[in-house]
């Protein structure tokens, strides 16, 4: 098979709906999907995959393993079909859990875990049966078996949907220490951590914050005393981050904190929490205020892209926090005003001449057409696509939202120097959303062609997507792409895309005859 995302390929046999020309409405999506699409390869530039399941390449044991630990999305749809906590997140075993996920997947029509769920099941396991209590018990079976293969393990499923690299999202007080095995071996997908300091500047809890700087002077193997010290921890882990190949930041934040605050002001905020006090919320907004702007700073210096992940309203429910804690599905999308915020930032940075490449991403859809002019506001000439408005992510990277991300992007930007997808998963079993991107962004363009609003000029239109699909993403981003050996040795690609061009330079990459590449 050419090289590109597993599956693309498959024969027009299959379960219904699931074909090779799912989401595909019409001839012009087809060509676009099969000649420029598909058989990229994929760069998944944001995810929360656990970095240490890629170094000790886990091999799982079945569906509940690889599919249904930590999986939110699958768990609130459970409750919403009456499913007892106890088969989501409690003592039931694996089996029982699957066949109440089982059950509720016939309910999930419209929703796009059904979709998902299918075609996850197909490009895995080459399963066509639609999934349901009655074919729960066989598909658990057939699906254990096939997970026992290497090419299901967790480096076995990245080499499978052809992943050239992949960023993980590592806390700066965490060690590294699975990334560099990663690095030193000769495995040749390239996993980069990703620089994710939110502990650095949340404040409101004295215990917590501190116990997280005791943390962070252990992994930087230094003494924190005061702010000074404080800050040039975060430095020196800014900069082993960079030594392994981390070329971006993400911070995930309710709004964009834009509060003015001296390096001083901040001081005195850092020893008052140092020494127990809560600080109250204006003072908690300035201290963030000006660590962003210090990790703004730094990230300009050293090249970097920064993620503003902005706007959900997280742990609605306080009486789940206390039960089950974070990050099980009791989060919504926030209405929190954004735009004024975001621009106030951007422009404290821009006046600094410290902003960097950055990527916003939106997760409430009535304020697409705010971002997506955002980034117009700091365009500034030297790097085609410098602010991205990103993929749609968490209760918006479905087919609806994703095709108002790339309007209201299109109508205010380029979608030409749109960097394209990325699966912001925990689970192994997300690659096939890259697939699903593809086809709903060929579906929408090849719409386009077919009714006149886009020349039907397949060569002109399929540059573009295939430049969405893969290539934007790997010039905008600069990683360190390496050519791996047998015995982990590299040779660095020296940042430049395959012409020759520094990543970010100048402007479309010229076509070139369609392949696997």
């Amino acid at each position: 098979m050419p090289e590109g995302i597993a599956g693309s390929e498959l024969p027009r046999k299959t379960m219904g709906f699931i074909t090779e020309d799912f989401l595909l409405q019409n001839k012009c999506a087809k060509r676009l999907y099969e000649n420029f699409a598909a058989k990229q390869p994929v760069l998944d530039y944001h995810c929360h995959i656990p970095v240490q399941e890629i170094a000790q390449d886990r091999q799982f044991g079945d569906l509940y393993e690889i599919w249904l630990e930590g999986d939110h999305y699958k768990w609130r749809a459970m409750r919403a079909n009456g499913i007892p906590e106890r088969y989501c997140t409690g003592d039931a075993e694996p089996f029982e859990k699957f066949v109440a996920w089982a059950k509720t997947v016939p309910h999930t029509l419209r929703n796009p875990l059904y979709h998902w769920n299918h075609l996850e099941l197909l490009r895995y396991f080459e399963i066509e049966e639609t999934l349901n209590e009655q074919t729960a018990p066989k598909i658990w079976q057939q699906t254990k078996e096939r997970l026992k293969s290497n090419e299901l393990s967790a480096r076995g499923i990245l080499k499978k949907f052809h992943v050239r690299a992949i960023c993980t999202t590592d806390d700066p007080a965490d060690p590294l220490d699975h990334h560099k095995a990663l690095r030193d071996s000769n495995f040749q997908t390239h996993v980069f951590p990703t620089f994710r300091p939110d502990g650095a500047y949340l404040i409101s809890n004295p215990e917590i914050f501190n116990a997280w700087v005791e943390k962070l002077a252990v992994t930087a193997e230094t003494q924190i005393l005061k702010f000074e010290d404080f800050l040039q921890a975060l430095g020196k882990r800014h900069q082993d981050f960079h030594d392994l190949g981390c070329r971006l930041s993400d911070h995930g934040l309710d709004q964009c904190y834009a509060e003015r605050c001296s390096e001083a002001e901040a001081e005195v905020l850092f020893n008052k929490v140092r020494v127990g006090k809560t600080p109250n919320p204006s003072e908690c907004a300035q201290f963030a205020s000006y660590m962003m702007i210090f990790f703004g700073k730094m990230d300009a210096e050293k090249g970097w892209v920064k993620q503003l992940h902005l706007g959900a309203l997280r742990n609605v429910n306080d009486r789940m926090l206390l039960e089950l804690g974070r990050d099980t599905g009791f989060d919504s999308i926030g209405d929190l005003p954004q735009a004024s915020s975001i621009g106030s930032y951007l422009d404290s940075l821009n006046r600094l001449n410290a902003l960097p490449k950055m990527i916003l991403y939106n997760v409430n859809p009535a304020d697409n057409y705010a971002f997506a002019t955002m980034i117009g506001n700091f365009q500034d000439g030297s790097v085609a696509g410098r602010m991205q408005f990103g993929a749609g992510w968490w209760f918006l990277d479905q087919k609806e939202a994703i095709e108002n991300q790339l309007n209201a992007l299109s109508n205010c930007g380029l979608l030409s120097h749109f960097i394209g997808m990325l699966t912001d998963s925990r689970s192994f079993m997300s690659f096939p959303r890259h697939e699903y991107f593809r086809r709903v962004l060929c579906n929408l363009i090849g719409s386009e062609m077919e009714t006149g609003l886009l020349p039907n000029d397949e060569a002109l239109v399929g540059d573009m997507v295939r430049r969405i699909c893969y290539e934007n993403a790997e010039r905008y981003l600069g990683l360190p792409m390496e050519v791996k050996h047998s015995a982990g040795h590299t040779n660095v690609r020296d940042n430049k895309s395959s012409n020759g061009v520094e990543p970010g330079a100048d402007t479309a990459l010229p076509a070139r005859p369609v392949r696997g590449t």
